[in-house]
């Protein structure tokens, strides 16, 4: 093959994009196209040596693996090892487990697969994956494990036919990804079926004359093609987001970009001369490097960053990448894509041997991941103890069609039976807080909670949502309230802002989302304030507990980054808790009278911060539930309103 300085140049522009776009740069953010223009690069020239080898009668599938280990592992390797040590060190026993199994994941390319299986691509959690990037190998080498047999298949039909043939698996391909960008966002983003149209238009390029400047030489379009192609791209790049349905259709903006410019671009041309500038090359050489080398960067900064990085940090990072990436270039990719270097059987016996020790060692990782006390100091061990979950949520705690009947739910400790502790998950551990103080008193209390249960009593909910269970589960505990003459005092509690507005944007925004539409969001709060006003009907003495400030991140994330780990432990800004909180707020006049309200922010804040522990005790075990002590903090404070208005 003739070689092309201007595909280099691409390769530029395409790395670039990415970095820039997960650094957080909002002006790139259709940077994520970026791939797609690998991918039609990576097709071109892959179908091109095929193809060039094809007809000088030397192709082989043997060679081409090689070709592939020799481009693809040496590289690779280097980075997951760079990896090791620092997700040993830094990531709290779940992200272990998470980063464990990306691990095997890589080594058998099918990272795409887990990720699609764990979350979305633009979701807040996956900027902390340090392998997410690797879902784009994963869809490439599964390509050409499919591309060259089939290749082999076709080859003694004529070029139009073949050509024919890589045109109708692009127009299947590019059909499932518009399908998916509208129905399963995820799957479409992630699998090859809905990606191999990037890599197919690259391959169909091949079969066309590829010499530098042959379409530029004429008039009209073909004069100008390589330019629309680069704007294309930058349009792409510069005005697609996170909202854009993708891939599907819109992918084509990107792709054809790439495709007009690797067939009109030539020395000759304004696009030519520009990416073939020494820059853009110097950058397209290593930007293999260096799309292996940002994601790391990125993700281990944030993790252990109190709050999102500032874009000169990111902007630092982004010339670490780089220079990490021309290190990696110089001293592992050139030297291992020297044939003269090893030979074939050495190639895939090391390539072998690598896999292997990563597969090994994420399943050791996968395996004893909760040995965080390897990890934590002693300081760190005290207080990570004091995060604990209710003993009884396992058998008490209930969801699903078959969910535990109130009736049968678990009455906590031993005494009277005369309170009721109602709501989803974050009754669990207040539940078992507060009936240990009550049996001091010889009271007992009824624990009814249905895990991620929306508030739905009073409205009807539609059979095929998920809330169906949840709300027939509330009618009945309702019911059972009701005709439950011994129980005096019933506290309810839930996650209400996460039912009003979805969850919070990652670890630096408790903005609202758009996850919860207007009208069911109005739902939801009147079916909250209706369960309050039934059981204040019903004669019971109410206590609305208004859910405990979500924290920036996970409980154990925080410990293992605090300065001080015995001391006090921000978890969240005030003023950000404050926006999160603000529409309840307004609206808390709508509470029945009577009914006693306890916020955990009173308890848990200051002016300034939110905190997720205090002198060395936990308030929480994740980033939303309460720990155990942080629950008897507020079921002390229930006690006390109660015993105020009430004496007992």
């Amino acid at each position: 093959m003739q070689y092309r300085r201007e595909v280099d140049g691409l390769r530029a522009l395409a790395v670039i994009a990415i970095i820039l776009f997960h650094a957080g740069f909002q002006t790139f953010g259709g940077g994520y196209v970026g791939v797609d223009v690998f991918f039609v690069i990576s097709g071109y020239l892959i179908t091109t040596v095929i193809v060039t080898q094809q007809q000088a009668g030397r192709f082989s599938l043997i060679d081409f693996y090689e070709r592939r280990v020799r481009r693809i592992l040496p590289a690779l390797f280097v980075v997951l090892l760079t990896c090791l040590p620092f997700a040993w060190l830094w990531l709290t026993s779940e992200d272990l487990k998470a980063f464990s199994e990306s691990l095997i994941a890589v080594s058998t390319f099918t990272s795409n697969i887990l990720f699609w299986r764990e979350s979305g691509y633009f979701d807040s959690s996956a900027e902390l994956k340090p392998l997410l990037h690797t879902w784009s190998l994963g869809v490439e080498e599964q390509f050409y494990l499919l591309f060259p047999p089939l290749m082999l298949l076709t080859a003694r039909l004529q070029r139009r036919r073949r050509q024919l043939v890589l045109v109708g698996l692009v127009v299947v391909s590019l059909a499932l990804a518009q399908w998916g960008a509208i129905s399963s966002p995820s799957t479409a983003f992630y699998l090859l079926p809905t990606r191999g149209f990037d890599l197919l238009i690259g391959a169909i390029l091949a079969f066309r004359p590829t010499s530098p400047g042959r379409f530029a030489s004429g008039n009209g379009f073909s004069r100008w093609g390589d330019l629309i192609g680069l704007l294309l791209i930058a349009y792409a790049i510069l005005v697609f987001d996170k909202q854009t349905p993708f891939p599907g259709l819109y992918a084509l903006m990107p792709t054809v970009g790439a495709a007009f410019v690797i067939a009109f671009a030539s020395p000759r041309t304004i696009v030519g001369k520009l990416l073939g500038s020494k820059p853009l090359v110097g950058i397209g050489l290593i930007s293999y490097s260096a799309y292996l080398w940002h994601q790391p960067l990125f993700a281990f900064i944030r993790y252990r960053s109190a709050r999102e990085p500032g874009n000169w940090q990111m902007a630092l990072l982004g010339l670490v990448t780089l220079s990490l990436a021309f290190i990696s270039w110089k001293y592992v990719e050139t030297p291992f894509r020297d044939r003269r270097r090893g030979s074939r059987k050495q190639v895939f016996l090391l390539g072998f041997i690598g896999s292997a020790l990563f597969i090994v060692i994420g399943l050791i990782g996968y395996f004893t991941h909760d040995a965080i006390q390897l990890r934590a100091t002693e300081a760190q061990t005290a207080v990570l103890n004091t995060s604990t979950l209710s003993p009884r949520r396992g058998d008490c705690h209930t969801d699903g069609a078959h969910y535990l009947r109130p009736e049968d739910a678990c009455e906590l400790n031993s005494g009277k039976l005369a309170w009721a502790v109602f709501g989803d998950s974050h009754a669990v551990e207040l539940a078992y807080a507060l009936g240990e103080k009550l049996s001091a008193n010889g009271e007992k209390l009824k624990q009814l909670s249905f895990s991620q249960c929306a508030p739905s009593f009073g409205r009807t909910v539609p059979d095929q949502t998920d809330m169906i269970d949840c709300a027939h589960w509330t009618r009945d505990a309702m019911d059972f309230l009701a005709k439950e003459p011994r129980i005096e005092v019933v506290v309810v509690t839930y996650r209400i802002h996460s039912h009003l507005f979805g969850e919070h944007d990652g670890r630096f925004s408790l903005r609202h989302g758009a996850a919860v539409t207007d009208s069911e969001r109005e739902q939801r709060w009147n079916s909250y304030v209706n369960v309050l006003k039934y059981l204040v009907a019903q004669g019971k003495e109410v206590v609305l507990v208004l859910q405990a400030p979500e924290i920036s991140d996970s409980f154990p994330k925080l410990l293992l980054k605090a300065s001080n780990p015995t001391g006090n432990i921000v978890g969240m800004k005030r003023t950000l808790w404050n926006e999160r909180t603000e529409l309840l707020r307004k609206r808390l006049h709508e509470i029945p009278a009577g009914v006693i309200i306890v916020d955990p922010a009173n308890l848990f804040c200051d002016a300034a911060n939110c905190y997720a522990a205090k002198g060395g005790m936990a308030y929480y075990f994740d980033d939303n539930h309460m720990s155990v002590v942080g629950a008897g903090i507020v079921a002390s404070e229930i006690m006390n309103q109660v015993a105020g208005r009430h004496p007992r």
